[in-house]
């Protein structure tokens, strides 16, 4: 029986080059975004390159929780995943001080609760199956405050404590969780920074971190990793 990885904001960056690794390996895809035309262009490559696998993409925005569970149970409506990577997320720059009114709430709904609601979506079959993996896409932020971070700073430190939570929750019941904490990566947020691409990470490296820290055995997890440029934070 063929295996399965559900990744949220699975079009671009990150979290296109997680779902192109693991649909390299045979993997079902589930994944979802914003933006259909992203969507259809996702689907079509995989369905060209890796013609034997299943791909659900469908629009959904993870900052509204009635749209994480309609999208929770169009996946349950196919399978359980064996692989959940949590990786949809959205970065505004601005001091907490005086930012938009509204941006805190937005962050924190797109980076922190998206991720909240869907992992407590599948965690009971999980729980039942005895088995799956629980990825989050935490970041540099969330362990070193810095200038103009603001809420996306705040959403990515929660991130990493809700992520130890559900470790120390899902441990006995064979379930594995990882906190993926990135630096820098070269993706469409980095565009126009006029930063070299060769000062970033690049995209494919945070998915075979994923990829790697998958494959160790049954008795042994991966809680943290931090993946950083060569030459340091940016």
């Amino acid at each position: 029986m063929s295996k399965s990885i559900l990744v949220t904001g699975g079009t671009k960056g990150i979290g296109w080059a997680i779902v192109e690794r693991f649909a390299k390996e045979g993997f079902d895809i589930f994944t979802c975004a914003r933006s259909e035309q992203d969507l259809k262009s996702l689907q079509g490559h995989l369905e060209e390159r890796h013609p034997g696998i299943k791909v659900l993409a469908m629009a959904a925005d993870l900052s509204k929780k009635e749209e994480v569970f309609r999208f929770s149970e169009a996946v349950k409506s196919e399978s359980i995943p064996d692989v959940l990577v949590n990786n949809t997320g959205i970065f505004l720059p601005g001091s907490l001080h005086d930012e938009p009114d509204g941006n805190f709430e937005f962050i924190m709904h797109t980076n922190l609760f998206s991720a909240y609601h869907l992992t407590r979506a599948f965690a009971k079959e999980m729980i039942q199956r005895r088995s799956g993996h629980i990825f989050s896409m935490g970041s540099i932020a969330g362990l070193t405050a810095y200038p103009n971070g603001g809420s996306y700073a705040v959403s990515k430190w929660a991130m990493l404590g809700m992520t130890k939570s559900f470790r120390e929750e899902l441990k006995p019941h064979g379930i594995k969780v990882t906190s993926i904490l990135a630096g820098a990566t070269f993706t469409d947020s980095w565009a126009g920074a006029g930063i070299p691409e060769e000062r970033f990470m690049k995209s494919t490296d945070v998915a075979e971190s994923v990829w790697g820290a998958y494959n160790l055995s049954p008795q042994t997890v991966v809680e943290e990793l931090i993946v950083r440029p060569q030459l340091g934070d940016i």
